[in-house]
Formats: C-alpha cells, structure tokens, sequence
C-alpha cells in the first residue's frame, strides 16, 4: 500500500495498478478507503504533472460553431469581413481584441480562452476611444509602440501595453478622454496626440517613482520664488529637477508630438503623483522658467480630484486678459510674481527698462536669469525684435540627456 505522496513515475505506476486490485471493493471496508486514498494520490500528481492544456482559440470558436449549427458567414460580425473570417479560422490572420470580445459576447467563448491566459480578462475598452485616431507611426518611431503589421486594424492591441504601463485605462481614461481637457489647447491641436503625449509622461513618471510624497500645502508662492532664484545658475533647470523631486514632483521633459502644439502640462495621477511635463519645443531659457511656474502654479492652486490635468500652449497668451480663463490668468500672475517682485512691474512695463546693461544689472539684483526679465518685456510691449540675445536660447535642452532619446517631429 501506497501511503505518502507520488513522486515519480515508478510509485504512479504502482499506484494505478493498485487501483485496479481495489476497483471491486465494498463501500465501507478498509479496502475502499485505500481505493479513495489511492485515487486522490494520482489525481494530484497528474494535475501536477500531467496539466490539461486549454483549448486553442480557433478550436474553440470551430467547436462553438459546430455545436450551435453556424456557418462562417454567421461570424461575420464578430470578426469583420468573410476574408477575413477564412483567414482567422485557417490560422492566416491573429485575433485581435475588437474581435475577442466580439466571439466572446455573440459566441460565449470564455475570455480566458480567447486570451489564452488562465483567468485572463479583456481589458478595459471605453466607447468614446477610438483606437486608430492615435498618432501610431510617430509613436512608432519614438520607440512607444511596438511595430505590427495591420497596425490600424490592431491598434487597440498595440496601445493596449502603453496605456497599461501609464496606469491602465481604468486609472487614466477619466483624466485624458471622458473629459474635456482643461488649459490653453489650441483649436488645430489633435486631442488624441496630447492624450498620446500626456500618457508617455504619465509612464516615466509611474517608472521611477518618487521618495517623497507630494503635498498641496507645501507649493507656496514662497516655494515658487526659491525655485525661481535658480534660474541665476547655469544648471538652475537640474536643480529645480532636483528640487521638485524632494517635493514629491516629478519634472518630465519629452519633446511635443505633432499637433499638439504644447509647451507644457500639471497633472496629477490616481496614486498622488504630482508631474510636471515640459516639451521644450522653444529652447529657450526664458520660456523654460515661465513655463516651469505657470504649470506649478496650476498643481499648487487648481488640480484636484475633479481636475486632474491642465495642458498648456503658452503662445495663446495676451497682454490682454480680458476674455482669458481665470485659472490660466492666475497662474500666469503668480508665475510672473515667483520670477520678478510686483513692485518691479510697473517700471518694466512702462518702458523705464529699455537697455540690455539695466536689464542685466536688475537681473543681478534680483539674482534671477535675465531671460526673465527681458521675457517679460518683450511679452508686454509685444514687441519680439528687442533682447533676444538675453533670452538664452539653445541652452535648456542639453541639459536634459534623456530628451535627445525621443525626437520630436516638427509641428
């Protein structure tokens, strides 16, 4: 008699024998409890060492085909075209997930099963989505996506993976598609390329995350105006990084993709992130610092709960406020204020300030870059001809290894 547990292929042998000098025994003797025993002993080394493979997808949907007495022009619908239901039953073309969740609703065919994955389930799938809108060759080509053929057909399939690694569709879907996203969007914008954009970010951001655990109440006015006075060091972009990060706020820079038209965004994910996303489309330094500010200013005074992500396209601004969102109008005051005290702003935009030797002797004043204020000077008298050697141009980016990683595509 077996007692202990099968372990190779000599005791399930011995054991399956066994079996059989029992098969006659009475219930209630000893020699059926052995019977029991035994039984359970090989059942448990087969399940282990001998697994049931699931059933192939193919041979499934044949297999409900022929029990419910269909031909193929009957899976039509669930699968697209007579080519391509030929195709798909012969093995020439994979089911992609518009098509599983088709089998799985008009067929009845396990997800796990089309899936080929134990207890597996389709992922979520939003109505309002519209998978082959998303700018796929240029994610392509910034190496987001993974190359397949029938890249439109398959698009959800090919997403699937990215928008998975930025949190899930279920985490992220209520911040970049069911609502309108907030901010300074211009009107030619691609609303699916900034949700491309906004996702990427959301990824690097939920890749390395952050010690500290960000804090509302901590993002002051005072805190934006130390930040501000790094801008007088030539690293001053690296240190705010640094900064931030010690604030539980991510600083992500990832160049524009086309049609977005963005300089910057404020977001703040499900799990608390905080993320500061740049794209440095003007490489300047002037641009940077604003920029920087204007998007600290919306996570320290407008994102919520109910307000997750602001993006910004900075060229919609005007001196002219009338008519501009509160909130953009806000956050550009307090951006202005972190960079150069209000008391200094009446002599700037008066037009007391017209030489480079007073901007560069306030800017030392002030210990601030000078990009700032002649930022702002040409900002408010519009006119874009005068201190443009001050601005620091092509000086921010190369401070930013991982952004020469992606290339942006011009817009």
């Amino acid at each position: 008699m077996i007692s202990r547990l099968i372990k190779n292929e000599e005791d399930h042998d011995k054991a399956l024998s066994r079996i059989e000098q029992l098969m006659d025994a009475k219930p209630g003797t000893a020699e059926m409890d052995e019977l029991e025993l035994m039984t359970s002993l090989v059942e448990l080394y087969e399940e282990r060492h001998f697994p049931i493979s699931r059933p192939d997808p193919i041979d499934a949907i044949k297999f409900r085909m022929e029990q419910m007495g269909l031909d193929q022009k009957d899976i039509i619908p669930f699968i697209g075209s007579k080519s391509k239901v030929s195709e798909v039953l012969n093995g020439k073309r994979s089911l992609t997930l518009a098509m599983m969740r088709g089998l799985h609703k008009g067929l009845g065919i396990p997800a796990e099963v089309l899936l080929k994955e134990p207890g597996g389930q389709f992922p979520a799938n939003p109505r309002e989505v519209e998978w082959s809108r998303f700018p796929r060759r240029e994610m392509e080509k910034r190496g987001w996506l993974t190359p397949v053929k029938g890249m439109r057909e398959r698009a959800e399939d090919v997403m699937n993976p990215f928008v998975e690694a930025a949190g899930g569709l279920d985490a992220v879907s209520a911040i970049f598609f069911r609502h309108g996203i907030a901010g300074r969007l211009n009107a030619k914008a691609d609303k699916y390329a900034v949700s491309a954009w906004c996702l990427r970010i959301a990824a690097l951001a939920l890749k390395k995350p952050l010690e500290t655990r960000f804090r509302k109440e901590k993002l002051t006015l005072s805190a934006l105006k130390d930040i501000a006075r790094l801008s007088y060091f030539t690293d001053g972009p690296l240190l705010a990084r640094e900064y931030l990060a010690k604030q539980g706020i991510h600083l992500i820079a990832v160049p524009h993709l086309n049609k977005t038209y963005l300089d910057g965004s404020a977001m703040l994910l499900p799990g608390g992130e905080a993320i500061i996303a740049l794209t440095l489309r003007h490489d300047r330094i002037d641009n940077f610092w604003f920029t920087l500010l204007h998007e600290l200013a919306h996570l320290a005074r407008h994102l919520s709960e109910k307000c997750r992500l602001i993006v910004d396209d900075l060229d919609l601004r005007s001196p002219d406020k009338d008519g501009q969102d509160q909130s953009e109008s806000e956050a550009d005051d307090m951006a202005c204020a972190a960079l150069i005290p209000k008391r200094y702003w009446p002599v700037l935009d008066a037009g007391e300030v017209s030489k480079e030797a007073d901007v560069l002797s306030l800017a030392t004043k002030l210990k601030i870059h000078p990009a700032s204020i002649a930022g702002r000077i040409r900002f408010k008298r519009n006119n874009y001809r005068i201190f443009s050697e001050l601005l620091g141009r092509g000086q921010v980016r190369n401070l930013f290894p991982e952004y020469a990683q992606e290339t942006a595509i011009p817009e």
